[in-house]
């Protein structure tokens, strides 16, 4: 976490400051461990000052503010990061905060990290295309084509929830929406890629669609921990519609006669209903 959908709706809640200036850029002092910001805090502040926002996009799990001088800020939220407008879960993890020439409540945007694994930088189109271009990241899970999505995972001999997490295939699905898909889709996580019908394949990318698309209407998903928040601080409501992700021990809300099980896959959390998704 944040996935897709979250970082979906990070970008959309920042919508409203396209078009303001960058007046003030503010490195909080805080007692925990520093976020990476490249290039350094000075050169970045420096590339920011007086900079108007001309866009803001997502690039898979990446939020972008685009400026007028051809560089952009690249949010990465990572584990527990969000990029959002104001009122922040706590002050203390504020880690930059930008001030615009715009009256409140638009006259600032921040990035909020608790954990502090993420990171922000200011790069050029060209730096921007050699970390996330086409030869790193794979088609935007949200809106590939259904052929594409097939022919990017029928040659791969791993397991279908591993070779899902991987962002060179496809880009933006995490562990929580993998599980989700996969349940939706009625295949068994550890199902060797290659051993699927392509009709399974298309199953796939039909659930992997829609329910990304139904996180993103719901503005994601808040997790127990409660980090996760949408841009003015408010939870998801996605949470409310999962169908295996977390639900160890409770009854398959399918079939109601499976279990849901919790396994181990590349070191990360699998749920699934071992009734309504066996393995061929």
């Amino acid at each position: 976490m944040p996935e897709l959908p979250e970082v979906e709706t990070m970008r959309r809640g920042l919508l409203p400051i396209v078009g303001s200036r960058i007046t003030e850029v503010e490195f909080p002092e805080i007692p925990y461990r520093p976020i990476v910001v490249l290039p350094d805090r000075e050169a970045f502040a420096r590339g920011c000052l007086g900079k108007q926002i001309r866009d803001v996009r997502r690039i898979a799990k990446r939020v972008l503010v685009d400026l007028d001088n051809g560089l952009s800020i690249v949010m990465q939220p990572k584990m527990a990061g969000i990029a959002m407008l104001r009122d922040a879960p706590s002050p203390q993890h504020i880690r930059v905060l930008f001030h615009l020439d715009r009256p409140a409540p638009h006259d600032q945007f921040l990035y909020w990290d608790r954990r502090g694994l993420g990171n922000v930088c200011l790069w050029s189109q060209a730096e921007i295309d050699a970390v996330l271009g086409p030869n790193r990241l794979g088609p935007d899970a949200s809106i590939v084509d259904a052929d594409l999505f097939v022919s990017r995972f029928r040659e791969c001999n791993r397991e279908v929830k591993v070779a899902m997490l991987d962002q060179s295939l496809v880009a933006g699905i995490g562990n929580l929406y993998a599980a989700e898909i996969l349940f939706a889709a009625k295949i068994h996580p550890q199902q060797r890629c290659t051993d699927l019908s392509t009709r399974q394949w298309k199953r796939i990318h039909e659930e992997t669609i829609r329910i990304l698309q139904q996180a993103i209407e719901n503005e994601g998903s808040t997790l127990k921990d409660g980090t996760y928040r949408n841009a003015i601080n408010g939870e998801g409501g996605y949470q409310s519609m999962h169908r295996v992700y977390d639900r160890e021990g409770l009854p398959c809300t399918r079939c109601s006669k499976g279990t849901v099980q919790r396994i181990v896959q590349g070191q990360r959390s699998t749920f699934f209903c071992p009734r309504c998704q066996k393995i061929q």
